[in-house]
């Protein structure tokens, strides 16, 4: 039966013509055996098949056979044994064989299978399906071997015929009939001659004998067999199919199979590409768990996908040519092919991954383990594609990770995912579920660098993939839009303006799903709505207008937020409208002409009437007015506009400026107002006669006089309010820079024009005002400073020398106003200024109570009271506390009285947003006030210089910028209680610049920043020297001083922050990288030849260390050891410069820190500062441990005996009241040193293990110190900190140095034994500790007792493992711990009577030198603890020590 159902399989592929024969000859039955000739063969052949039941036939019949064929088998094999002339008989047996087979047809006949003979009355007597004759005689063992030689011997006549028509050749027959015989004789001969036979025949003979020989040969021969596949193999590559099709079916040992593996890995190179799914299956399904890491590792490496596939424009050109030559069919199944091949090797890779779960983590590992951008290659994002496409959720789930941290870090770049849609698109349109599952994580990821990874490859799907992509992916992207979530909003708005840019007709297609997000603008910022529109109006305005069909949708929803009473929706219908008028008005070039193709007469009526509507439905709001400008300014300064539009906007805002803003000077002004009105800040005093003014306190006035009425009837059109005054004017300098090429001619008397004010002098009797007054005149400072910022913005890029000096006045005139205003907001609680960005909410950001602010704002960073300047002066507080968490010391020194002065950072949003082209003014000279007493004042009229008041509001407001911009924030979900203040609020012109338009913009600017720097460097250093090296000597200016600090901390932090910008780690940007390091290295060494980027941030390095001598203060010295620090890592080379950096930072620590008036530096900021530079010290250590020991050995027992203010000798900023911010970073740092030593392994050297056992002892010596610190300075922060990293480092040292004490115990039994005698006398305070915390009740303290006590007991337990380990279990004991207080005195009020337990490492010493060793790892605590140690069997039924609460 069995070897009939193999037989069954494996002749599946007989022929049918012999079959139907059969079925004719049953049919026709007795008629058919009288027709067909009896044998025609005589002898031993023809006598004994007689007898045996076969009848041979000729003619093209096939042999009969009457019986079974087991019985006909046995038959035989009795004949030839009965036979009086055996042996002999059997070689006349097969010489009659012989001789009867020389006829091909007979020889061919016997190969096919035999039918039933049926008799009459019995059709049962044969079974249906029968062997050939010849494949029955290979069944008797006697005359196998014979048979098998003469077939052998018979198969080279037919090496070279085809196979029959329609049927099978002679030599796959032949081989055939040695398939599944149940016995092989002489299995061996047998191999060989088919191996000889495989040397000689063609291919098509070879593939067969090659693929038959798993089904010929018994196992003993399956190793010697491969051998000879394996070298075959390497000696043809065309049989690479045929012989892996045989290795994977042979039974292999092992080594064997590792060692053909090896070969087949070697080959892979010269392996045709059509060949290659198979060999990537055999490779990849003959793996074992052991080796699967290795042998994937070298498979990544070998594969190289990118050389499978021609590029397109190499397929294109190769197909012309083929189609010229009429070749046309085969260019393309060539191009086609070789994606089939690659969609079947993935295929080989899915199906290992997913039934193998160890080839699965090898690739992870595989690609894991790659850590050089250029090593990545395409096979492993399409590997990650398959793995998560796999069901298995541990595998996807680590795909994604993978992805993740590789994009992260920047090692799979946008440029290898290019490539891979590129040229592989077939082929990843298979994994298309993946990627969109992929594309939609990447996007979500809070981390700045993920999510653009997830938009392109968004952008890539949809580009390369068909229609049912298409539709996907936009659903996909309108989903992220809907989220809510701002980050993630941003980057799919993006990416929709940028798809409907790139494939306008595919993308009109999905307008309808697109316009569905009409209905979820609630949450959405107006950047977003901008983009929004921007997008939906492209695609039903733009150019061929392929989404015209949602047109009428968007005039419905746009006319329907206009006409709405609520604020916010009426914006959102202003912004949409004036983005819709973009599109419909934008300027459009013709296809094939130079020139550009006329706006339509239609189109031109509709932008007019979108317009008027605008204009109609915001008069009755003067926010809603302003808003309308602003975005029409800024259209106008971002969009290509048809000259018919531009000149319809342009031509009235003149004059209507001039209608509503502008008076001419007269002799007196008539009205009744709160103050006098009186013409001020006029540049142009030479032009009094016939001048103009901006008319802005009559203005004020009458709008105040209007909402005291509150009388909406007699509301008229000419009421003008002036919180259009900035808006509009900007709209109108943008239509003036348009029409005129940026010059502003026309306009430039509204630089030095006056304004109507009063006199600022009023503002020193604020006390008598009334409430009404107050306002009026915060409000009247907020409209001049606005509009001044606005005339800065104007007038900044102009050339001429008069324009700058003016721009410069105008500056100083806001930073002398800044400062009348911080005192009358001070004066003024409860003030909330007019709106000045018009596209947010209203009351967002409500300003604090003056009186809350001024006790936040009365102490600086240095402690000293900021003094109200002059007119030179200038907002000073960005750089100083932003009110981040710091822990407090002391309670500050009282402060002297002076004048109040409220800080302005919270009223940043109510002041109009300064261009980002304002900062080229940076690039005038630095004018200190020292140069000014030193020179005529004359001077000064003649040269453009920037005084120091100005320039820090300059930099104030470009590091703002640049931590916007630059800074990367990851972008959270809007948390469930909104916050009052939007960051983005004052950043709308920003917004529409790229991080990278930024950065460069920077980088420009750096010649002049170096420039300011180097002139603070020589300021500084011309007062030492006037003050013979005393910072607050005679000499020292304390206003000026502060000045200059602040210059001078401002250019340091603007210059790391543009370093530090993460778009430098991309390769498009390694240019301007270079650009901004060749500035800082210029300056030291110029002239130089193009140097590579190590050796700019060499030279940019020690330009920088030029300024160390002249740090005015530490927050300046953090600053500058930031900027070292980031400009060595982008040099790629961070760890040449630590020894520096380390010796910089030291230098600032052992420094003392004094103000100009000298007294010493304090406060949070101080602290803050300190603690940062005292990290970035210990980051930078070359040995922390000795560092740390240093500090804490030396420094703080110099100040254990000293006076409150008294400072350590060594290091200056140690203090009594600076201590717990050098406890902390000791702490954090000892426990980070002591995690990054290295783990013991057990094959690790004698020096090794040495090597670690000493910095142990350091570390733990370390940690002993700093324990011991908190019997002294027991304040409750020292002690939070020593319960938290005192857990942290005890873990440490459980996990990895109780490992080395493991192996190291034998060896080194001293120092084991000393390590943890010191251990124990720190685990043993920590024990004190969390008495000392239940006694007192502290909630912040009792937190961390748990997972202390947690941690010690298991510290017991450790020790005693590595005792027994040892066998020295005999030296371990235990007791029970009294429970004492910080003083070590017992707590007398709970139950304590046992002794100090005990742990001993000794095999014969007495136990007393380690007696008190672990008597801090308490087991007595709760009762859970008691119960632990009860259940493990360690303690007896002694007194527990009760701590419990």
């Amino acid at each position: 039966m069995m070897r009939k159902k193999r037989r069954s399989s494996a002749e599946k592929t007989e022929p049918t013509d012999t079959t139907t024969k059969a079925k004719k000859s049953r049919t026709n039955g007795r008629q058919s055996k009288q027709t067909v000739p009896q044998e025609t063969t005589e002898g031993v052949f023809g006598d004994f098949l007689r007898k045996a039941g076969v009848t041979l036939k000729t003619g093209g019949a096939p042999n009969e056979i009457a019986v079974d064929q087991v019985v006909f088998q046995k038959r035989i094999q009795q004949q030839l044994q009965k036979s009086p002339r055996y042996p002999g008989i059997v070689q006349e047996f097969i010489t009659g064989l012989e001789s009867f087979i020389e006829d091909t047809e007979r020889f061919r006949n016997c190969l096919l299978p035999c039918v039933p003979q049926l008799s009459d009355g019995d059709s049962s007597s044969a079974s249906s399906f029968q062997e050939s004759l010849l494949r029955m005689l290979l069944g008797v063992e006697t005359l196998q071997t014979s048979i098998i030689n003469t077939l052998l011997e018979k198969l080279p006549e037919f090496m070279f015929d085809s196979a029959a028509d329609g049927g099978l050749g002679v030599p796959r027959l032949i081989i055939n009939q040695l398939k599944w015989l149940d016995r092989v004789v002489d299995t061996k001969d047998l191999a060989s001659k088919l191996m000889e036979l495989v040397s000689v025949a063609p291919v098509e003979v070879q593939h067969d004998i090659i693929t038959s020989l798993p089904e010929i040969l018994e196992d003993s021969q399956h190793d010697a067999a491969a051998r000879q596949l394996h070298s075959l193999l390497q000696e043809n590559t065309q049989l690479t199919v045929p012989v892996l099709d045989a290795l994977s079916s042979l039974n292999l040992s092992s080594l064997l199979l590792t060692e053909i593996r090896g070969g087949v890995m070697s080959t892979l190179a010269a392996v045709q590409l059509e060949d290659l799914p198979v060999v990537v299956n055999f490779i990849l399904h003959s793996v074992s768990a052991s080796d699967a890491y290795e042998v994937v590792c070298n498979l990544r490496k070998k594969l190289e996908l990118e050389q499978c596939v021609l590029p397109l424009v190499l397929q294109a050109s190769q197909s012309r040519v083929k189609s010229k030559a009429a070749a046309a069919p085969t260019s393309s199944s060539t191009a086609g092919g070789s994606q089939d091949s690659v969609v079947l090797i993935l295929d080989s890779v899915k199906s290992a991954v997913r039934f193998q779960k160890t080839i699965s983590e090898a690739w992870i590992k595989a690609i894991e383990s790659v850590d050089e951008v250029e090593d990545h290659r395409v096979i492993d994002l399409l590997v990650l594609f398959i793995l998560h496409s796999t069901n298995a959720n541990q595998s996807r789930r680590a795909a994604e990770r993978l992805l993740k941290a590789k994009v992260r870090t920047g090692l799979i770049q946008e440029a290898l995912l290019q490539k891979t849609f590129r040229d592989f698109a077939q082929v990843m349109r298979g994994q298309f579920p993946s990627i969109l599952a992929l594309s939609q994580s990447l996007l979500r990821s809070p981390d700045p660098c993920v999510a653009p990874f997830g938009a392109q490859m968004y952008r890539h799907a949809f580009t390369a993939f068909d229609s049912y992509c298409h539709q996907e992916v936009v659903g996909s992207l309108v989903t992220h839009v809907c989220s809510g979530v701002g980050g993630e909003v941003d980057m799919a708005l993006e990416l929709l303006c940028g798809l409907v840019q790139e494939k306008p007709s595919e993308m009109a297609l999905y307008a309808v799903f697109a316009k569905g997000i009409l209905d979820y603008m609630d949450n959405l910022s107006p950047q977003q709505i901008r983009r929004l529109f921007q997008f939906l109006s492209r695609l039903a305005f733009g150019q061929h207008q392929q989404g015209s069909h949602i047109q009428d949708d968007m005039h419905i929803v746009i006319r329907k937020q206009l006409s709405s009473t609520v604020p916010k929706y009426k914006r959102i219908g202003i912004i949409g409208a004036v983005m819709v008028v973009g599109s419909m008005g934008a300027l459009r070039p013709k296809l094939k002409e130079s020139q550009n193709e006329p706006l339509s007469q239609e189109m031109l009526r509709q932008v007019t009437g979108l317009l008027e509507l605008v204009r109609w439905s915001s008069e009755s709001s003067p926010e809603a007015a302003a808003l309308y400008y602003d975005e029409l300014a800024n259209l106008i300064l971002t969009s290509a506009l048809d000259p018919q539009v531009q000149e319809m906007i342009g031509k009235s805002v003149l004059n209507d400026f001039e209608r509503d803003f502008v008076v001419d000077l007269g002799p007196e002004v008539k009205g009744s107002f709160p103050f006098p009105p009186r013409v001020m800040y006029n540049l142009d005093e030479e032009e009094t006669q016939g001048g103009i003014a901006i008319n802005l306190l009559p203005l004020l006035a009458m709008d105040v006089q209007n909402k005291e009425n509150q009388n909406p009837m007699k509301k008229t059109k000419e009421q003008v309010s002036p919180l259009c005054l900035s808006p509009f004017f900007r709209l109108l300098r943008l239509c003036e820079e348009k029409q005129y090429h940026a010059d502003l001619e026309e306009i430039d008397g509204l630089l030095g024009c006056p304004l109507m004010l009063t006199d600022m002098d009023v503002v020193e009797k604020m006390e008598s005002m009334s409430k009404a007054e107050k306002d009026f005149l915060c409000t009247l400072l907020f409209h001049t400073i606005n509009w001044f910022r606005e005339v800065v913005n104007a007038f900044c890029s102009q050339k001429g020398t008069e324009m700058k000096m003016k721009v410069m006045t105008r500056l100083q005139n806001v930073t002398y106003l800044q400062t009348l205003l911080e005192r009358a907001l001070a004066g003024t609680p409860g003030f909330i200024p007019p709106v000045c960005n018009f596209d947010g909410e209203q009351t967002d950001g409500i300003v604090l109570s003056s009186s809350a602010q001024l006790s936040k704002t009365k102490k600086d960073g240095t402690g000293k009271k900021r003094k109200a300047s002059s007119k030179n002066s200038s907002d000073r507080s960005s750089q100083l506390d932003d009110g981040n968490e710091a822990e407090e010391t002391q309670q500050e020194q009282p402060e002297k009285e002076s004048r109040p002065g409220v800080s302005l950072a919270a009223y940043r949003q109510f002041f109009r947003e300064l261009d980002l082209e304002v900062l080229s003014v940076l690039q005038c000279g630095l004018l200190s006030r020292s140069l000014l007493d030193s020179e005529l004042h004359t001077d000064v009229r003649e040269e453009v210089l920037l005084g120091p008041a100005e320039l820090v509001f300059l930099l104030e407001d470009m590091l703002r910028k640049l931590e916007f911009s630059l800074t990367a924030s990851p972008t959270k979900r809007a948390p469930f209680l909104k916050g009052r203040t939007d960051k983005s609020v004052g950043f709308s012109h920003l917004q529409q610049k790229t991080s990278r338009d930024v950065a460069s913009c920077c980088v420009q600017l750096m010649p002049a920043l170096c420039s300011h720097l180097e002139n603070c460097h020589n300021h500084f250093q011309t007062v030492l020297s006037e003050n013979k090296g005393v910072v607050d000597g005679p000499a020292t200016d304390a206003q000026e001083h502060q000045l200059m600090s602040s210059c001078y901390q401002l250019l340091l932090q603007v210059l790391n922050t543009t370093l530090s910008w993460s778009g430098f780690s991309q390769p498009g940007q390694r240019g301007l990288l270079k650009k901004a390091l060749g500035v800082l290295a210029g300056r030291l060494k110029e002239g130089e030849a193009e140097l590579a980027l190590e050796q700019l941030a060499k030279h940019s390095f020690e330009y920088l260390l030029n300024f160390r001598s002249t740090t005015p203060s530490l927050s300046t010295a953090l600053c500058l050891s930031q900027l070292v620090s980031t400009v060595s890592e982008r040099g790629g080379n961070a760890a040449a410069y630590r020894e520096q950096t380390a010796s910089l930072a030291r230098g600032f620590l052992t420094q003392s820190w004094v103000t100009a008036s000298g007294e010493r530096e304090r406060g949070n900021t101080f602290n803050k500062a300190l603690h940062t530079l005292l990290s970035i010290y210990l980051e930078h250590a070359a040995d922390v441990l000795k560092a740390v020991e240093e500090i804490a050995g030396q420094g703080v027992s110099e100040i254990l005996n000293a006076s409150k203010d008294e400072c350590s000798a060594s290091w200056p900023t140690l203090n009594r009241q600076t201590f717990l911010v050098f406890y902390k970073v000791l702490m954090a740092e000892l426990e980070k040193a002591a995690r990054k030593i290295p783990a013991c392994k057990m094959n690790d050297s004698s020096e090794s293990q040495c090597e670690k056992l000493l910095m142990w002892n350091l570390a733990v010596r370390d940690f002993h110190i700093l324990v011991n610190l908190v019997k002294v300075f027991d304040s409750r922060p020292v002690l939070n900190v020593c319960l938290k990293y005192g857990r942290l480092f005890l873990e440490s040292f459980l996990k990895l140095g109780m490992p080395l004490l493991d192996y190291s115990f034998k060896r080194h039994k001293e120092d084991v034994q000393s390590l943890l005698k010191t251990f124990q006398l720190s685990t043993r305070q920590l024990h004190h500790m969390c008495g000392h915390s239940k006694i007192h009740q502290d909630t912040s303290l009792t937190n961390h007792v748990p997972a202390v006590k947690k941690s010690l007991e298991l510290f017991i337990y450790r020790v005693k493992a590595m005792l027994t380990l040892n066998n020295c279990q005999e030296a371990f004991w235990m007791g029970n711990l009294k429970n004492r207080n910080l003083k070590g005195e017992e707590i007398l009020s709970q139950r304590s009577q046992g002794s100090d337990e005990e742990e001993e490492e000794g095999e014969e010493q007495p136990l007393s030198p380690l007696q008190e060793e672990s008597e801090d790892e308490t087991l007595d605590s709760d009762a859970d603890d008691v119960k632990k140690t009860n259940r493990g069997g360690e303690l007896e039924q002694a007194p527990i020590s009760d701590d419990s609460e």
